[in-house]
């Protein structure tokens, strides 16, 4: 799948994720590497709990792996991603040893997920300042956030991580993804568009297509869009109550943070 879309996308960057196993590195860049901008994307645990029980291994073998990994990585292309996994949940003096080092041995990007959808959005903007605050070369990666939605929080968490200096923001379109899911890329696109007044940044996206992708994306994978979805529901630009309707019929802002018509709808 991933050399398929490698051949016939052209444009953005194209990532393969990868273990922080050897072969696994070798083989994400087999798919990759007929993209036309390559990126190989590797990630190991790094919370006590998951090295304990998940890997069975220790703190120092994991920072050695992630460097030799990355160190591989970067031999095949020059961009490279690096995930502390489950890093919410990550002693943070270690976590920044482990960013530290990885970013040291050839990482462009480094990113911090909310594997389990364990952090307030609050706590985990100060965990993306406190890694800028304290990882000596963080000035030589972006920081990037992957948020999942256990609690449903994803979307708030990235927004807040974006706030903090975080420049990459990983999710799905229909927030799927594990469990309750990963970040709803649709929300995220266009909280930022809508609020750039606080965010001071945009994404660049063409918003127009966000409608359509959703249908696509629900029409491939059989998962329907709830109806009052933001944003891609079929509610979301629907008006029911009368004092709704007659505040619209005469000034569309009174109800519509959005125009319709920027998501495509």
């Amino acid at each position: 799948a991933v050399s398929e879309i490698s051949a016939q996308v052209r444009g953005p960057k194209i990532a393969s994720l990868a273990r922080c196993v050897p072969d696994d590195v070798d083989s994400a860049w087999e798919a990759i590497k007929g993209a036309e901008r390559p990126r190989i994307h590797v990630f190991i645990s790094s919370s006590d709990v998951q090295i304990m029980h998940q890997l069975r291994s220790n703190p120092e073998q994991v920072l050695e792996t992630a460097v030799a990994c990355v160190e591989q990585a970067k031999r095949y292309c020059d961009d490279v991603e690096f995930s502390p996994m489950d890093a919410t949940r990550t002693d943070i003096e270690y976590l920044y040893e482990l960013l530290e080092a990885t970013i040291e041995a050839g990482a462009n990007t480094v990113n911090i997920p909310d594997t389990v959808g364990y952090a307030m959005p609050w706590e985990f903007a100060q965990r993306i300042t406190d890694i800028r605050r304290n990882v000596p070369n963080i000035d030589r990666a972006v920081v990037s956030v992957h948020c999942h939605n256990d609690l449903g929080l994803s979307v708030a968490s990235s927004l807040a991580a974006v706030q903090a200096g975080a420049r990459q923001v990983e999710g799905c379109i229909n927030g799927l993804g594990e469990r309750a899911g990963n970040a709803s890329l649709e929300e995220v696109i266009m909280s930022i568009e809508t609020r750039r007044d606080i965010l001071g940044v945009s994404t660049g996206i063409d918003t127009r297509q966000i409608y359509r992708t959703s249908r696509l994306v629900s029409d491939v994978t059989g998962f329907p869009v709830q109806p009052n979805k933001a944003i891609v529901g079929a509610n979301a630009f629907r008006h029911a109550s009368g004092i709704h309707q007659d505040g619209v019929l005469k000034e569309r802002t009174t109800f519509e943070i959005m125009d319709p018509q920027s998501v495509g709808w």
